[in-house]
């Protein structure tokens, strides 16, 4: 065994040391005092071992990317690879999704006391949308009159908003709101994809592939509205670095400002997409010429939601006092600035782990300066990657992410797995992927 993947596997073990603390650490304190308020910690699950009917269907789509994934990827012709990793990524994380049945695990995901769809149905308080979101920063106290559910008082309105729009065309409930995120959350793979090719070559994404596409992130990315959001924020990214490396600038430039405001009215915490934005800014050479259409852009969203009524900044502030009002004045951070970054081992994987390693040390090789100025791929892609980490920390420094992590951090998470890309043996590292997703969506009941 070299030394190499001998660091790898230690790297993975200490993962799993990590996440088997946070399990006992987690238990002891939750059964003495009941603080953390999740029954299975780190993770917002249950114990409850179980099949179901997607049961057959994931263990198909995983023995077929660990044995044919590697050698599709590095073939295709790249179009054929994005699209057919959209449609695995969906297959992928519809069958883990139906393990817990077409109403548990789809169709009533996101119509519970705590999500969006509650103030759809029965009674639509989004009827009058000006008047919502003039009205919107006054129900998010718990002690307010009307409080909305967590989730909607969680995130700023275009949440909330995609939903009703989907119910006004249509397509409302939650069996539609399930399959929205779904099919719309697999694409951020392809977004990722799209970026890495961009700033760190074709043949490092090509790598990367069968890991975006089989992560065990997508446990959570099916159903969560925060798969969207992630979504949503991958494409925002990957925009930004066609424009910053000349990709017809104004169009992608322009189109890219406007998925990062609507990013930052989707979830308050993925402003911090912006240090990933700006590790792309610095792959592209620092070309500045896109930012005034990237700027322009990015003022679209904030602009209608304030000309609306809504002020994301007094709606930030609320929401920070009716956090700890609730859940997270009551959640000990002692143990969740640590037991967070055991929940995204989990989302992640162990390959991601290992490849996360080889990230960090990438740096520190004799040359990477004049490499990273030369644009080899390697510390390039390391950079992007170590961005992303960096702005996971910063979330969970933070205190406002205390638990759900797994859920919360996807758009994060996303950016991690490109990391796989530096492994050799992709095989046992995807096997090492897939059995991860399956043995926790078989064993626990997720919240999502």
């Amino acid at each position: 065994m070299n030394r190499d993947l001998l660091r790898d596997l230690s790297a993975a073990l200490a993962a799993a040391a990590l996440v088997t603390a946070a399990v006992l650490v987690g238990t002891a304190i939750e059964h003495r005092d009941g603080t953390l308020h999740v029954s299975w910690p780190p993770l917002y699950a249950h114990w409850e071992p179980h099949i179901g009917p997607g049961t057959p269907a994931a263990l198909a789509v995983a023995v077929a990317v660990v044995a044919y994934g590697p050698a599709v990827a590095a073939r295709l012709p790249w179009r054929a690879l994005l699209g057919a990793a959209w449609s695995t990524a969906m297959a992928w994380t519809f069958s883990l999704a139906l393990i817990d049945g077409w109403q548990r695990g789809v169709a009533r995901r996101l119509t519970t006391q705590y999500e969006y769809l509650q103030v759809i149905d029965p009674v639509n308080r989004f009827h009058d949308i000006p008047a919502a979101l003039r009205d919107f920063t006054h129900h998010i106290l718990i002690h307010s009159p009307g409080h909305w559910p967590a989730h909607v008082a969680g995130h700023p309105p275009a949440a909330t908003l995609t939903f009703v729009l989907l119910d006004r065309i249509g397509l409302g409930g939650g069996a539609w709101a399930g399959v929205w995120c779904v099919t719309v959350g697999a694409t951020a793979g392809v977004g990722v994809l799209v970026t890495v090719r961009t700033l760190a070559g074709e043949a490092l994404a090509r790598r990367a592939a069968p890991f975006l596409v089989l992560a065990p992130a997508a446990v959570w990315m099916g159903t969560s509205a925060d798969g969207y959001f992630a979504a949503v924020a991958a494409w925002a990214v990957a925009l930004f670095a066609l424009a910053v490396t000349g990709h017809r600038p104004r169009v992608t430039g322009l189109a890219s400002g406007l998925l990062f405001g609507l990013t930052a009215y989707l979830s308050y915490g993925l402003t911090l997409m912006a240090v990933i934005a700006a590790a792309v800014l610095l792959l592209g050479s620092g070309r500045l010429r896109p930012l005034p259409y990237v700027i322009a852009g990015l003022a679209v969203v904030p602009a209608v939601f304030t000309l609306l009524g809504f002020n994301w900044w007094e709606a930030y502030r609320l929401l920070v006092t009716r956090y700890y009002e609730g859940a997270g004045g009551v959640r000990p951070y002692a143990y969740w600035v640590w037991a967070n970054l055991a929940c995204t081992a989990l989302i992640v994987g162990p390959a991601t782990v290992a490849g996360l390693r080889r990230a960090g040390a990438s740096p520190l090789r004799p040359g990477v300066r004049t490499t990273l100025r030369t644009s080899t791929p390697e510390p390039r892609l390391a950079l992007l990657v170590l961005a992303a980490l960096l702005a996971l920390l910063a979330a969970d420094l933070s205190g406002m992410s205390k638990a759900e992590t797994e859920r919360i951090w996807l758009p994060f998470a996303m950016w991690l797995l490109p990391a796989c890309a530096f492994l050799p043996r992709p095989r046992a590292w995807l096997a090492a992927q897939a059995t991860l997703a399956l043995l926790l969506n078989h064993l626990l009941l997720t919240g999502w």
